[in-house]
């Protein structure tokens, strides 16, 4: 699929600088643009990169001022990192027709309800009263039990499970492998040295417009509802335990893990393999970077917190700084 820059630069509200005819078929880093390919430079640090660059569009933000000649087409946008992301939707949704109906191979119950437009893919399983929106792609090999609601223009990957109850917003990812429901780790020690398993009758609820990695899994409620509120984007192989409560436009790394009855709050942003520990509370606005290990309730808005146990980042790099100074003395 083609576009031209007249149209990517009425798609962004961009200013074009060149021929305005110029087409593009893909994207491309910009070290590496080829004729045909669209880069993009937001990054000072790669400016170089522009002026040898073989591709035919370059979107740069308009604060930006070429300091030797170019030759791809320039588009000038409020924010060039924002706007490649915007045009990378747009292709996709060019490139990506949504299919409609369902395989003969797919088995979808009869008091289950789909809405207009919906697909399921071969070997898909969709169980009694459960609800489809409009739109919304179930690909092969996906489990849905009963009960469950799936809202408008999802689309749900290959071999995805969704437990029984369990409700899904609009506009929502899921990615293959990622299991959505299955019960929390709850046991109770008996006299005896083993343990008898809690029931777990929750559901877990999955607002609108949340993107969940490959093979994450979210566990379902002891009671109630383990919630990822809207706009929440969980990266790969990423463990969320029963009752935790993931704040709205929070983003988290691959493979975290959180601890149950934890409750994260918005805008929140975790690097890998962070972990948390159960029954917590992290402000809004609270960036862990990768590996940080927490252990007790983060009151504060918008701190950065790092290490195991984490602490605030200025105090980690201060400690550091005296660690290695200690090893170098001995």
């Amino acid at each position: 699929m083609e576009v031209n820059a007249k149209q990517i630069a009425e798609h962004l509200g961009g200013e074009i600088i060149g021929n305005p005819d110029v087409t593009v078929s893909s994207v491309a880093r910009i070290e590496s643009g080829k004729p045909g390919t669209l880069c993009f430079l937001a990054n000072p640090k790669y400016e170089h990169y522009l002026y040898t660059c073989k591709a035919s569009i370059v979107l740069i933000n308009k604060s930006f001022e070429p300091k030797e000649a170019v030759s791809p087409t320039l588009i000038k946008v409020d924010n060039a990192y924002e706007a490649v992301a915007s045009l990378l939707d747009l292709l996709n949704t060019m490139k990506a027709a949504r299919r409609r109906g369902r395989a003969w191979s797919a088995h979808v119950a009869f008091s289950a309800r789909l809405g207009k437009g919906v697909y399921v893919g071969p070997n898909a399983y969709v169980g009694k009263k459960t609800t489809v929106g409009r739109n919304t792609q179930i690909y092969p090999l996906v489990y849905i039990g009963e009960g469950v609601t799936i809202g408008e223009n999802c689309i749900i990957y290959p071999g995805v499970k969704i437990y029984r109850g369990c409700k899904i917003g609009d506009n929502c990812i899921i990615h293959a492998g990622a299991v959505i429901g299955s019960d929390g780790f709850g046991f109770a020690p008996t006299e005896d040295g083993s343990y008898k398993k809690i029931p777990q009758t929750g559901i877990v609820t999955i607002e609108d417009n949340c993107e969940i990695g490959a093979n994450t899994v979210i566990d379902r409620s002891t009671m109630g509802t383990t919630l990822i509120e809207k706009g929440v984007k969980l990266d790969n192989l990423i463990q969320v335990a029963h009752n935790v409560v993931i704040g709205s436009n929070t983003v988290i790394a691959a493979q975290t893990g959180i601890a149950g009855s934890t409750k994260i709050g918005r805008s929140c942003m975790f690097g890998g393999q962070v972990g948390i520990a159960g029954h917590l509370s992290i402000a809004d606005g609270t960036k862990l970077t990768a590996q940080a290990g927490v252990q007790s309730d983060i009151k504060e808005e918008g701190k950065v917190y790092m290490g195991s146990p984490a602490i605030e980042h200025m105090n980690f790099i201060r400690s550091y700084a005296l660690f290695r100074r200690s090893g170098m003395k001995k």
